[in-house]
Parts: structure tokens; sequence; C-alpha cells
């Protein structure tokens, strides 16, 4: 049975209604640091149950110029879930569950976002260490608080794929091992589909409640209360709106300052190419030079000198690892992507009122 379940591919990740409701809780509260947690659940075939979560325990700094340092504190709670003493925390509170005879096996972690910005290398480290030490098919659930506050749920799943895993075990980032793999930013994560479940108590509760809306039959305090009134057929113009949604300008700003950072790891692999070719062409001369002395000393029938000396007098630069800049242009797909959903519903109103805001030439209706 075991050798079933580790050859059946994950195709979904189940999470309980009560689960969800404590993440968000979790991540509302912490915002903006960000909030960190372990799940538990079942592994069933194809589908991963997560049937419980608990939060990390929250590290306190020390204080500093009477102020804390908001970033030191974010990168300690993202960095939680492969703390020692939160692993030993996770082993004590799964021994405490399996005794209570509940399910207490680990499923993986969870993460708050904001605005998406979740690809780095704090996410990828995590999930690394849950995926190689704990569990293979484990998940990480990434929770987005800003976009959750708009009215939608932002809940997404995501584990390494196993081409990552092989090239992060190696820890060669290079261009040759790159080309070698096929290694792709999109490669990255593998997103799941994600389903909310509810146990059949609260089902059948449900369906207990009357789904009619509540009567409003009461009568108007007076005429002039009447008259002010809106008729249930009046239109409604709030839907015509032409406003940005104001999570635009700061998505367009991560967009921004992520590709600055794409350009800034792409200029240090520009001046590593540029060194490389500067050491190389010391070597091609040294090694000229060398020829010549050796064919010198041919002539006057001396001992050659060593043509292998270069490797101890010269020293190539190391090239910088591109898991930065694979990380980077993940992180700009997502804003992307969120950018152009944001800008969909935008788009279509300014498409219908164009006639009004741009002059109509000769022979456009």
């Amino acid at each position: 049975m075991a050798e079933l379940l580790k050859d059946a591919p994950l195709k979904t990740v189940q999470v309980e209604a009560l689960v969800v409701m404590k993440i968000i809780k979790h991540c509302s509260q912490t915002l903006p640091t960000t909030a960190t947690g372990f799940l538990v659940g079942m592994d069933s075939l194809s589908t991963l149950q997560v049937t419980n979560s608990f939060p990390f325990p929250t590290i306190d700094l020390p204080p500093t110029d009477g102020h804390h340092d908001s970033n030191a504190a974010s990168n300690l709670a993202a960095a939680a879930p492969r703390v020692k003493i939160n692993a030993a925390y996770q082993i004590e509170m799964i021994k405490k569950l399996r005794e209570v005879n509940v399910d207490a096996n680990n499923v993986g972690w969870y993460t708050s976002a904001n605005l998406g910005n979740f690809v780095n290398l704090n996410m990828v480290e995590n999930q690394y260490h849950y995926q190689k030490e704990l569990n293979e098919r484990t998940v990480a659930l990434v929770h987005d608080v800003s976009r959750s506050s708009q009215g939608s749920l932002s809940l997404r799943a995501f584990r390494l794929s196993s081409a990552f895993m092989a090239a992060y075990k190696e820890g060669k980032f290079t261009t040759e091992s790159l080309q070698k793999s096929n290694l792709r930013y999109q490669d990255i994560l593998q997103e799941l589909p994600l389903q909310i479940h509810n146990s059949h108590l609260l089902t059948s509760y449900l369906h207990t409640l009357d789904p009619t809306p509540p009567s409003s039959s009461q009568q108007p305090p007076s005429l002039k209360t009447l008259s002010t009134m809106p008729s249930p057929l009046s239109p409604n113009l709030t839907s015509l709106t032409l406003s940005i949604d104001p999570l635009l300008a700061q998505t367009s700003d991560l967009l921004l300052e992520s590709i600055e950072a794409h350009h800034t790891e792409l200029n240090n692999h520009q001046y590593y190419h540029r060194q490389l070719a500067r050491e190389q062409a010391k070597i091609t001369a040294w090694q000229q030079k060398r020829k010549a002395e050796n064919a010198s000393r041919a002539l006057a029938k001396q001992t050659p000198l060593p043509e292998d000396e270069w490797t101890r007098l010269f020293k190539l630069p190391q090239e910088p690892s591109r898991l930065e800049m694979l990380l980077n242009s993940r992180q700009v797909e997502q804003y992307a992507r969120q950018v152009d959903g944001f800008t969909a519903g935008v788009t279509a109103k300014m498409f219908a009122v164009r006639s009004t805001l741009v002059p109509m030439g000769k022979g456009e209706f």
C-alpha cells in the first residue's frame, strides 16, 4: 500500500474549511510580517488531505533604538519552518495528536504573501527541506492577504518540481548545468488544484438553514423618506466606475523592483564574463610566451619549462549562481499575471467609453 501511495502522483490538495479559516486568521493578524505554520493530514492516493494546521511560535527580537527591525522579523518568520526549535515543536505536536487518535501526518506548511511576493529563496529552501527531509509529497499553501481583502479568497498550493529538486540538490546553477538539465524558471514551482472541503456535520447544518433572505417589507417612516428611496428597477452605476484597482499601483511598483533586481543579476553575470575574458586573454598571452621560451630553449638544447604553470599563476573567476535570476524571472511572471488580472475589467470599460474620451476622426463611428 505504501508503494502504491508513493507511485501515485499528486493531483489535488483538499483543505478543510476550518483549516482555511485558521490560516486566514493567523496571516491577517501578523500582517505585514510573514506568517508560517505547519499542516497535518492524510495522503489518500492522488489527493492530499489537509485536516489541521498550527502556527509556528513567534520569536521576539531585542529592540534596536526603541524599534524592532521589521525586515529581520519577517526574515526570521519566513525561515521558521526549517529552524531546529520549530522542528522539535512540530514533532512534539504531532506526537500529542497521535495520542488522541487524529490525523498526525506531516503534509506541508503554509505561509502568507502580500500581492504575490512569495517566490523567493526562503520559500524554496523551506519547501526543499520538507520534500527532502520530511515527506516527498508535502505542499506549501500560500495565502495572499492583500488580494483576499478585496473579497476573493487567494489560497494556492505549490510544490517543487522533480527537475528543480535534482538541480537544487546538486547545488550548481551555472549556465552549463542549466543547459544540460534544460531547467527554466517555469519549472521551479508546480501548482496543484485546491479544493475546500466541509465535514458532513457542517454540510448538514448548512442545509438546515433557511436560504430565503429576510423580508424587507417594513413601512417607510415618512413620505419624504419614501420619495428619496431608490426604485428596485433604478440603474446601478457603481459597476461603471473607471477607477483603477488600488492594488494595481502597488503591484506595478513591485513588478518594477523585480525587474530592477533581474537587471542587477544580469549585470553581475555580464561582469563575470568580462572578467573571464580578461583572465583568459592573460592566460593565452602567457602560454604563447612560454611556448616561445621553450622553442628557444629547445634550440639551445635546454630542458623545456612546464607549460601548465598557468593554473598556479592565474585564477579564473567563479561563475555566480543563476538561482536568483531564475527566482526573479518567476516572480516577474507572477506580478505580470496579477497586473493582467487587475486591468482586465478596467480595460473593457475604457473600450466602452472610448468614443467619449477620444475624438473620432473621419470615417470612424
